[in-house]
């Protein structure tokens, strides 16, 4: 076996939980197979490189081995190898301010306050 349907193989390596989300992947565009768009009928051999949006997520992958069967997820493992690069580390926000209920709306220290403590401090504090 040289090559398989890229759809078949995206199924066999449980990157889709259907076949037929895998072929909906492909004619939705969401699949590229050495950057190329790929029809869910393309074949697809060891050493190409596949791009997969699935669930709002590019994942990378190249193939390593061939399936036509869908098998357990160690075996599924192994049929593939992972490029995609690691996410960018998650940027901290400050904790929302929170005004006691029928405080009403805040003045205008509050305000300075408040963005003092959002980190956008030092725009009106010339007269203090």
């Amino acid at each position: 076996m040289e090559s398989v349907r890229i759809d078949s193989w995206i199924w066999a390596v449980r990157l889709a939980k259907t076949r037929s989300q895998a072929t909906a992947a492909c004619r939705a565009g969401h699949v590229r197979v050495n950057d190329e768009p790929a029809k869910a009928a393309q074949k697809v051999s060891v050493g190409d490189v596949v791009r997969v949006r699935l669930h709002g997520f590019e994942k990378i992958y190249r193939v390593v081995g061939l399936a036509l069967r869908r098998g357990s997820a160690a075996e599924a493992a192994l049929l593939f190898e992972d490029l995609t690069p690691p996410a960018p580390p998650r940027v901290e926000r400050p904790a929302a301010v929170i005004r006691d209920r029928g405080a009403g709306r805040p003045t205008k220290r509050d305000r300075r306050e408040i963005d003092r403590l959002r980190g956008r401090g030092d725009v009106h504090d010339a007269g203090e």
